[in-house]
């Protein structure tokens, strides 16, 4: 049997911003998003409305290295893909970039095709103009010990309810984390890795919040552990805050972006993040 016909172009973006003067990925009334600035870009340059969909709704302040959405252009788009990225990039404000561009068949969705989501909190007992922006600076002491047993408590599937914010969108909150780890930077600087399937609204600033109260003494493991199991709002810890988070990565099979992964310098510059 014949595929659907579509009379549109759909094209996948990988895109990454500095999130510190936006109000989040998607379109609000009365503050500037990505999304918006996406969409103005796209309307200045074809002269009309496209919508670009994205794999994960960033919060305000929230960054982003591998973000991922796709739009529908007319047919009469002929650019290649990297030609239609270089010409975005010179609409795009500095602190928003297209990494790269790739056709992809119309059924692909950038948020529900993704089977893999990386992020990375960085956490850091320093005050510095330079990490205000990226990293939650501390005001007291922790126990980089506890911060890591903690980690481990949320490898493997569970139910995140207490762990995250409510969306009345999330029909339910179960997610498999492969890896949930920090690592020393440097001295006084800690970065999470946490990789799963999926990610539900406020989780990973809802667990990093909550591995912190353990690290400072505020909570013990075994409150964590239980917490996790009881599905219990009530039983989180207070979120930390967004500017420390980034969106690093999302994989898709097939991936439209594997030439750009393969390249070697990006390789290079993953394997330092990862």
């Amino acid at each position: 049997m014949a595929g659907p016909i579509h009379s549109h172009r759909r094209v996948a973006l990988l895109l990454e911003y500095d999130g510190t003067q936006y109000s989040g990925w998607q379109r609000q009334l009365n503050a500037p998003s990505i999304q918006e600035v996406l969409e103005n870009t796209f309307r200045r340059m074809l002269g009309r409305y496209i919508n670009v969909i994205a794999a994960g709704r960033t919060d305000a302040g929230v960054h982003a290295l591998g973000q991922v959405a796709h739009v529908d252009l007319p047919p009469t788009v002929t650019l290649p893909p990297l030609n239609l990225a270089k010409a975005l990039n010179t609409m795009l404000p500095p602190d928003i970039r297209i990494l790269w561009c790739a056709d992809v068949p119309g059924d692909f969705h950038a948020r529900f095709a993704a089977i893999h989501r990386t992020y990375l909190y960085t956490l850091t007992l320093f005050e510095s103009v330079f990490y205000r922006h990226y990293a939650w600076q501390l005001r007291y002491t922790i126990d980089p010990a506890l911060l890591q047993q903690s980690a481990g408590i949320f490898v493997g599937e569970y139910d995140f309810t207490t762990f995250s914010k409510f969306n009345a969108d999330t029909r339910n909150y179960i997610c498999n984390v492969d890896r949930c780890e920090w690592r020393l930077l440097s001295p006084g600087v800690w970065q999470l890795v946490i990789s799963a399937n999926r990610f539900v609204y406020g989780m990973v600033r809802s667990l990093v919040g909550a591995m912190v109260d353990v690290a400072r003494g505020k909570r013990t493991i075994a409150e964590l552990q239980a917490a996790l199991e009881q599905k219990d709002r009530a039983l989180n810890s207070p979120l930390a805050p967004a500017r420390g988070l980034v969106l690093a990565q999302v994989r898709y099979d097939p991936d439209p972006f594997a030439p750009y992964y393969q390249q070697e310098h990006v390789q290079h510059h993953l394997a330092f993040l990862f």
